[in-house]
């Protein structure tokens, strides 16, 4: 089978047996071979009779979401290619041939573009159209390399084994982002064609939460890239926060009538310590999100995590205490000057701040060192082929001792030892 289509539905009985017959009706007008596929998320007001009645094929999925109906769906298709979208009638499934000829030229993913193909009026809130829609579009394209523009067209087609292989996860409304997400991470082959969104044709109020479901987005958004989430942020900070204290530590600036002083060296520090520990965030999450999955391995925080072994880290460190030390011996000795007396802070600042500063991310090295050093051990995973090859050696290895006469391997009433099950 060429092609499924599949609608989540919660209590759609007013709109899912119109969207069931468009699409059969799609199909059957350009010779698809295709089915219907219903991911009922426990509908109450027979939703599901109705799909059967119109043609569809309808299978239960017990946790609640988007997300989770979806992936249910997906993983009961029969296609080689899936289109999905909402049985709201707010989508056009008369108009999926541009979806099923993108992917048969070989794309991964085929996004709908509700932007360039036509929103009617009345279709999106306004605060969706102008602002949800193009500002969390617009940070997803900032964030990760992707072209598409819009991020959350619930309209879109892919190949069921490339998206069943990227292990999503999210049961969410935030189960688009995902999609795109990491689709363009694993490199796979997206492309966006123009489609209409009109207005749905139910009479109660939609699922979706417009505050709610952004902030999920979002948060999303944030959480897979910390490139953007620590790293830039932090390096943005601990950049401002050395020019600041490089300039201070020989004197006063001034700017105009405006003086800084200790005062803003101290905070140049604090800058400086958090930039640096929120770099050190960036760096954690790469290589524990690429060994566990979550995440596609970075060749440059690979790379950089290979050549900044823990023996060089544990130097680096070392070299920033003993200066950091010696900062601190020097205040020492700028005490001894005033007979360990009353200090003027705007001088004995100078060299503590500095100092103290330099022994926080001299420990921070240290232990970043370490930290990472745990999180690069690779750990051994046993595969199902793994699994299968030793369990077909163990039975071969009970048929030739029960062949050799083994009495430890004959059961007591003679019977042939049983080879071991597969899993």
């Amino acid at each position: 089978m060429e092609l499924t289509v599949v609608m989540p539905c919660l209590n759609e009985a007013e709109t899912v047996e119109t969207c069931v017959r468009k699409a059969l009706a799609c199909m059957r007008e350009h010779g698809i071979d295709g089915e219907v596929l219903i991911a009922d998320n426990g509908s109450t007001d027979g939703s599901q009779q109705l799909a059967r009645e119109a043609g569809a094929r309808v299978v239960h999925v017990d946790a609640k979401g988007y997300g989770n109906a979806l992936m249910g769906g997906i993983r009961a298709a029969r296609g080689r290619y899936v289109i999905m979208g909402d049985a709201d009638d707010s989508y056009d499934f008369t108009a999926l041939l541009p979806f099923v000829e993108q992917l048969r030229d070989g794309a991964d993913l085929v996004m709908g573009n509700r932007f360039k193909g036509g929103i009617a009026p009345g279709a999106m809130p306004p605060l969706h159209r102008y602002l949800g829609n193009p500002v969390l579009s617009f940070i997803g394209r900032l964030f990760f390399p992707s072209a598409i523009g819009d991020f959350h067209c619930g309209l879109r087609g892919f190949r069921r084994d490339s998206i069943l292989k990227l292990g999503l996860q999210t049961g969410g409304m935030e189960f688009a982002s995902e999609m795109v997400v990491r689709s363009t991470l694993s490199g796979l082959d997206v492309r966006e064609v123009p489609t209409t969104l009109s207005p749905d044709g139910r009479s109660r109020p939609p699922h979706l939460r417009s505050w709610r479901d952004g902030w999920r987005h979002l948060r999303f958004l944030m959480l897979y890239s910390p490139r953007w989430l620590f790293f830039i942020p932090g390096l943005v900070l601990m950049t401002l926060g050395l020019v600041a204290g490089a300039a201070l530590t020989f004197g006063p600036v001034y700017i105009g009538k405006l003086a800084f002083d200790v005062d803003t060296l101290v905070g140049a520090s604090a800058m400086v310590v958090i930039g640096f520990q929120a770099s050190l965030f960036a760096l954690f999450t790469k290589v524990y999100a690429a060994e566990e999955g979550f995440l596609p391995e970075d060749r440059r925080v690979r790379k950089l995590v290979d050549i900044v072994s823990l023996e060089k880290g544990l130097i680096v460190g070392g070299l920033l205490a003993l200066g950091g030390l010696g900062g601190l011996v020097a205040s020492l000795v700028h005490w001894q000057t005033r007979s360990f007396g009353p200090l003027i802070p705007s001088e004995s600042l100078r060299i503590v701040v500095p100092s103290a500063t330099a022994l926080i991310v001299s420990f921070q090295t240290i232990f970043a060192a370490l930290f990472i050093s745990i999180l690069g051990i690779r750990r051994t995973k046993e595969t199902p082929i793994d699994v299968a090859a030793s369990a077909a050696e163990e039975a071969a290895e009970a048929v030739s001792r029960a062949a050799a006469g083994d009495p430890a391997d004959v059961p007591a009433d003679g019977a042939t030892p049983a080879a071991p099950r597969l899993p």
